[in-house]
């Protein structure tokens, strides 16, 4: 955009940058604010005013979490092909606001809801009236508006605020998902605090309302950015189809001999298609097969992209492929973190919640390990990594693989460390005679803060080192989609949770079967997700090893070293 000046030149106005990022940061606090509270509480609402059995309501509030992640597949396929990331981040917004305001609605007017019969503490849900099939309906219209607006936020918002810096520069990229995550974190302990309070004490169609309100005002705060950004503009062949292309390519060229280290293919520059293209990725040196996709029989030769790809669509795919490694060996750690955040707070219910004479309620556990991340993200981004810099001459202090190693290995520490603080809850419950006591037991609930704030430390380094790690290596037109699997971790992490638990009690023989934790063996259970962590962080380290980071030419310059 041009600027005139009083001297009469001409003044470009320079777009992206902090100033840009600081909308995309605003958006971000408010709709995490809204999709925390409601994904710690939401058991409240299935059971009180819909009627569900305790199992019931924890199935749902499962499969809409893992639904949420796993959707941001979509939101990330849509952004890249055809809606800007800008453009998907207020399409999706305002999706995620009509699911708050079906949700709200339903949970204010009593028509549209069975009758409520005691909420958490019933005994024997078939006494109670079941919702019947219009309600059930606009439940799930709801649920999963939400659940698809925030996914399409998921995948989109963090890559339009990454796009603000120059990825050349990846001290400023590195520090902006700092403080996204900062963002993000800030958002998520006002919803588990303010709005999970009204929703316990006003009721859930004023959090609803108010996740509602939260939503259009972040829509709001991203358009009037708008002036600021710098905005893709999607090229409508989209990454799935340049992916298959590939390997439909390959597949046909499958019988010539696999390219030599040193054999020319058909490079971006040839490809008239893409003359306008300014990233052009190296050819690397493994899964050579895809490189079938890219011998040029004749040269010359017209051909359609389904017969003849360029290198640089070859590398994008061999990065994809390089990435899945990568983010299948974070979900085991996504699954210890649903166990302990469900499992905690059961601890807690047995514990002594007082703190200088204010009861904390087990329920609101979940906020400490984002206490513990609010402080610990700035000091980490301007205090360690500079200090780190100095030794390594890395701007981002560590590079992003070792960043995801670091949390992992906070992750095995984290599930010692409940294992030992569990063990010692028990000794306790048998030392005071009060194994099948309902009475708090003389434990203050805060032990639990160990285990939590180490695992907040792990989510922050692996969480932040996921989304920064998938947006650099992914190519320009993949950011979105390769934001939206460093997503999928958390989806998969939530549904393999269930799986562990039922695989664990049987082979076991009950260690969670007794329905009372001071007979359970939870301890053991801890210590075993421990021992498979470390066996998990090994298949990390294999696939990191593996790992190859993208290495981009630029076009332009290799022009101007011609002339």
């Amino acid at each position: 955009m041009a600027l005139s000046t009083m001297d009469g030149k001409i003044q470009e106005r320079k777009l992206g940058g902090v100033k840009a990022a600081v909308f995309v940061c605003g958006m971000q606090m408010l709709e995490n604010m809204a999709f925390i509270s409601n994904a710690m509480s939401l058991v409240t609402y299935f059971s009180g005013y819909m009627n569900f059995s305790l199992t019931k309501s924890a199935n749902t509030l499962t499969n809409y979490m893992g639904t949420a992640f796993l959707l941001a597949l979509l939101g990330g396929f849509i952004s890249d092909t055809y809606l800007s990331r800008f453009k998907t981040c207020i399409l999706f917004g305002l999706v995620e606001m009509v699911g708050y305001i079906t949700l709200s609605m339903q949970a204010h007017f009593d028509g549209l809801k069975p009758t409520p019969c005691g909420g958490m503490a019933i005994i024997d849900s078939s006494k109670c009236d079941a919702a019947n099939r219009g309600q059930l309906a606009m439940l799930y219209s709801g649920l999963y508006l939400v659940a698809l607006g925030s996914s399409g936020i998921k995948a989109s918002l963090p890559s339009l605020g990454a796009d603000q810096f120059d990825e050349k520069d990846p001290k400023t990229l590195s520090s902006f998902f700092n403080w996204f995550v900062f963002s993000l974190t800030s958002g998520s302990v006002i919803g588990l605090t303010f709005l999970v309070w009204v929703s316990t004490n006003k009721g859930w169609p004023w959090s609803f309302g108010i996740s509602a309100t939260a939503l259009f005002v972040g829509v709001l705060i991203v358009l009037s950015g708008k002036r600021f950004y710098k905005i893709n503009v999607p090229d409508g062949k989209g990454p799935v189809v340049r992916i298959v292309q590939v390997f439909v390519a390959a597949g046909r060229n499958w019988k010539l001999p696999v390219p030599a280290p040193d054999e020319k293919l058909h490079d971006l520059a040839e490809d008239k298609e893409a003359a306008d293209e300014t990233e052009v990725i190296k050819r690397t040196y493994q899964l050579r097969f895809l490189d079938r996709a890219a011998i040029q029989k004749r040269p010359g030769e017209e051909t359609s992209p389904w017969r003849l790809c360029t290198v640089s669509q070859v590398e994008e795919t061999k990065i994809m492929i390089r990435m899945l490694p990568i983010i299948i060996s974070t979900i085991f750690m996504n699954t210890c973190l649903a166990q302990l955040m469900t499992f905690s707070v059961q601890q807690g219910l047995t514990m002594d919640p007082d703190l200088f004479g204010f009861r904390v309620p087990a329920a609101s556990l979940p906020v400490i390990p984002f206490l513990f991340i609010i402080p610990l993200v700035p000091l980490y981004d301007r205090v360690l990594v500079p200090f780190v810099r100095k030794f390594t001459g890395i701007p981002t202090g560590i590079t992003l693989l070792q960043r995801i190693g670091v949390g992992l290995v906070l992750s095995i520490i984290s599930m010692s460390i409940a294992g030992v603080i569990e063990t010692r809850r028990k000794n306790v419950a048998i030392e005071h005679n009060m194994v099948d006591s309902m009475a708090h037991l003389p434990m203050s609930v805060f032990w639990l803060a160990f285990q939590y704030a180490i695992f907040g430390a792990a989510d922050m380094f692996t969480l932040v080192g996921l989304m920064e790690f998938f947006y650099a290596e992914s190519s320009v037109g993949m950011k979105s989609l390769g934001t939206a699997i460093s997503w999928c971790s958390l989806a998969f992490g939530y549904f393999l949770s269930s799986v562990v638990v039922d695989v664990v009690n049987k082979a076991s023989g009950g260690w969670l079967a007794s329905n009372n934790l001071n007979r359970d063996q939870l301890n053991y259970f801890y210590w075993l997700l421990a021992a498979l962590s470390v066996l998990n962080f090994g298949f990390y380290l294999m696939c990191s090893s593996w790992y190859r980071y993208k290495e981009v030419e630029d076009k332009r310059t290799d022009e101007n070293d011609e002339l």
